[in-house]
This record gives structure tokens, C-alpha cells and sequence, in this order.
């Protein structure tokens, strides 16, 4: 990267030829694209777009507060100023979205370590400011000739989300921001949030202080000497233990009636290890900045705690107390072990996607193999997919693609009658077939 004469503009060398399928690993890259895709009126230019990006003729490109700039060259040489205009925030949304990452400490951190945390893009939003790029916010210029996005803005749109994965710090200069601009005002705001903080527990002890002065009729300056002493340190966190703590046997001569003595020593033993696995994540250092899980179901738990037994009783029950059969209950398992609740879900959620989520699961069904259909060298041509509700099945091929709510793709094979799952999830449907091991 090449800093330019002004500080609010940066200058990032070309980058090599793309090969393979994607342009973006991160979230935010992804969104950056999809604004794009979404944006764009005529599809075929953004997907020669596309190849323009991958074949490596997109030179240097300028960052700058409200624009992106490059020279683009077609097949025969001819160079193209190609420039994407990208609406900057106000003064008010800049106030708003910098006091929204200077109150959560995490957040810093994350921006720091180049990291975008979804919660802020959320927050942000629910506050009126749009970190990310959405439908109808890029604005192209290109000398082509073309109105709308050719395949030179395309090209150099898919170029950025490759800087976007490698520092989301373009993403804020674009909005108008620098990164030392950005990362002084953030250190600006936390300074005063920990002198207001501290005004106002000095002002809690105060008048606490004063409350028990009056109730225990305790001289002003014993008061007043309690309050500036505060309060007592916290106690230290707790050692880990080295392993979960082990239940004691229920070995009895005369077992009591309706009670199963296995399952009530497998539940105890589980609970200690799940206990032991809370307290390890309570004391780890980044506790605080990681977000709350979402809770299980009963249901859900029950396959978690299936996949922990090793007793066939155990098994037996926990599928029985779920009104699954044995063998659907393997299946679960073996669809919890690839993706734990989400995994669960894709295995026994045959949902309908609104037609918003349909739209965009074949956009991403038409952009998996739109190189491969345009000729670029692939060898494999794309699979004939037949779609039933949120899956789709490959004729003849015993494979299928299953589309979770959370918006990622499951692989699925026939095996004797029955569709099993075959792997963890992907991002794309092209990468959730070809990860299918029977294929």
C-alpha cells in the first residue's frame, strides 16, 4: 500500500490474478459484493465484471472520502478511468456511530485487530447509520460510456472487497474517515466516557456516604473519608480445575423403583462437564467481548446429550423422551456433529424461504457456476438442480444442498432411501456440493 500526499487518501498496488471462486473470505466483504450484485440492473456485467477482477486488470486503486478510483483494461489493452462513488457520512451519523464503538471496549479491539464485529454494523443500524453498503449506493462513472455499472466499476468493486477482507479500515475512509482521524476520536470519546463514569461513582459514593451519615448519625468527616476510601477490591477469579468434577456412584443393592440409575449418573456427569466448560469460557480473558449464545431446546440439548452418551440405554431414552426413532436419532447426531444447532436444523426444518431469501439463494445458485457456463477453463459445467422448498437436489446424483435460515448452504447424500448428511456448512452452494464426499 502507497500513502498518497493527502491523509485522507490511500493508494493500494495492484493486486495479482484471483483464481478459484471467491472475491471475499470476511462478512463484511461479502456484504460489499452483495450491495453490488444487488445494485447492478444488467447481471452479465457484473459477472464479466467479475473475470475482469480475476484475470488481474484492475491496477492501483485510490481510496478516498466518497470514491474509488482505477484504471481498468480490457482484453485488447485499452484502459479505462473507472471510478465508484460511495455516499460519505454526515457530521450527526460519524457523532452517532463513534460514541456507539467508544461505549463497548470490544469493539475497539475488534477494529483494531481488523475486525469488523457484526453487533456494531447492527447497532449502528438500529441507530440510523449504515456502515455497509446497501441497494443503490454505489454511484459509477466510467469513460466506456456505460450509465450504469459496466464491467470496469464491476471489476473494480470485486478488487475492493479483496482490500475490504484485508483491512475494513477502506470501508470507514470511504465514509470519510481516516483511520488515525477515526482511531483519535474513538480514543477522544473513551477518555471522556471513563471521566464521566468516574464523576459519577464518586457522586454514588458521595451520596451514599451522606445517607449513612444521617441514618447512623456518623460525624461528616468519618462520611466523607468512607466515601473517598470506595469501595473494597473484587476477589480474584477462581483456578480452573484440570478436569470436570466426578459425580458420586448411585451403586445401590435394591434400585428404586422407576428410577434409571444410569441415566441419572450420565446426566450428573454430563452436567459437571458442561459446568466445567461454562466456568472455563466465565474466566477466559475476551469473556466480556464475545456475544451470549443463543439457549438450546429441549430438543436440541437432547441430541447434544445423545452425542455425549455412550450407553445404548441412554441413547435409547433420550430418543424416545423426543419422539425420534433410534435411526432418526443417529441422524440427528451425526447432523449435530457437523454443525451443532444449525446443523440440526437443516436436517429437520423443511422450511419455505419468503420470496427476499429466494431471491437471493438463486442469485447464489446462478453466480456458483456463472464461470464455469461462461467458459473460463473449469471443466465442470453446473449441476441440474431441482429445488423443494429451501433444498435442492442434483438429478440422478444422489446429492443434495440444503439452505439453513442462518443463510448457509448443508451438503446432503442419498444413502438406501434415506438423505444424510455429508459435511459442515459452506458460504455458497457451489462449495457445499463439491465438499460432499460422495461426490
Amino acid at each position: 500500500m502507497n500513502q498518497t500526499g493527502d491523509p485522507y487518501e490511500k493508494t493500494f498496488a495492484a493486486l495479482p490474478p484471483a483464481p478459484g471462486r471467491h472475491f471475499a473470505r470476511t462478512w463484511w466483504g461479502h456484504a460489499w459484493l452483495r450491495a453490488l450484485e444487488d445494485s447492478a440492473l444488467d447481471g452479465e456485467q457484473v459477472r464479466q465484471g467479475r473475470r475482469v477482477a480475476r484475470s488481474g486488470a484492475v491496477g492501483a486503486v485510490s481510496v478516498r472520502p466518497g470514491g474509488l478510483t482505477a484504471v481498468v483494461r480490457d482484453r485488447d489493452g485499452t484502459a479505462h478511468r473507472t471510478d465508484v462513488l460511495v455516499q460519505e457520512f454526515s457530521q450527526a451519523e460519524w457523532d452517532r456511530l463513534l460514541g456507539l464503538a467508544a461505549a463497548e471496549s470490544g469493539y475497539i479491539a475488534a477494529l483494531l485487530d481488523r475486525e469488523v464485529p457484526p453487533e456494531l454494523a447492527q447497532d449502528a443500524a438500529a441507530a440510523g447509520v449504515e456502515l455497509l453498503p446497501g441497494i443503490g449506493d454505489f454511484d459509477p462513472r466510467c469513460d466506456c460510456g456505460e450509465w450504469d455499472h459496466c464491467p470496469h466499476t464491476a471489476a473494480l468493486c470485486y478488487q475492493v472487497a479483496r482490500l475490504l477482507d484485508q483491512d475494513p479500515f477502506v470501508l470507514l475512509l470511504l465514509r470519510g474517515r481516516g483511520e488515525r482521524q477515526l482511531l483519535d476520536g474513538l480514543e477522544a470519546r473513551s477518555t471522556a466516557n471513563a471521566r464521566a463514569q468516574g464523576r459519577n461513582q464518586a457522586r454514588t459514593r458521595a451520596r451514599d456516604a451522606r445517607g449513612t451519615a444521617a441514618d447512623a448519625g456518623v460525624a461528616a468527616e468519618q462520611a466523607y473519608a468512607a466515601a473517598r476510601a470506595g469501595s473494597p477490591p473484587l476477589p480474584p477469579l477462581p483456578d480452573l480445575p484440570r478436569a470436570p468434577g466426578q459425580p458420586p456412584a448411585l451403586d445401590t443393592e435394591d434400585e428404586p423403583d422407576g428410577l434409571d440409575v444410569h441415566a441419572v449418573e450420565f446426566l450428573a456427569q454430563a452436567a459437571a462437564a458442561e459446568a466445567f466448560r461454562l466456568l472455563a469460557e466465565a474466566v477466559a480473558p475476551d469473556h466480556a467481548d464475545r456475544p451470549a449464545p443463543a439457549p438450546l431446546t429441549e430438543a436440541e440439548d437432547a441430541v447434544r446429550l445423545t452425542r455425549e452418551a455412550g450407553d445404548v440405554r441412554v441413547r435409547s431414552r433420550l430418543a424416545a423422551a423426543t419422539g425420534r426413532s433410534r435411526a432418526d436419532m443417529e441422524l440427528a447426531v451425526l447432523a449435530w456433529g457437523f454443525g451443532a444447532a444449525p446443523g440440526l436444523a437443516a436436517l429437520e426444518d423443511d422450511w419455505m424461504p419468503d420470496r427476499a431469501t429466494l431471491a437471493r439463494a438463486r442469485a447464489a445458485l446462478a453466480a456458483a457456476w456463472a464461470d464455469e457456463e461462461a467458459g473460463d477453463g473449469a471443466d465442470e459445467e453446473a449441476p441440474v438442480l431441482r429445488r423443494v422448498r429451501a433444498r435442492w437436489t442434483q438429478a440422478g446424483a444422489g446429492r443434495q444442498i440444503r439452505l439453513g435460515r442462518e443463510g448457509r448452504w448443508w451438503p446432503y447424500r442419498r444413502e438406501e432411501g434415506r438423505w444424510i448428511p455429508s459435511g459442515p456448512s459452506a458460504p455458497d452452494p457451489a462449495s457445499a456440493l463439491e465438499a460432499d464426499p460422495a461426490g
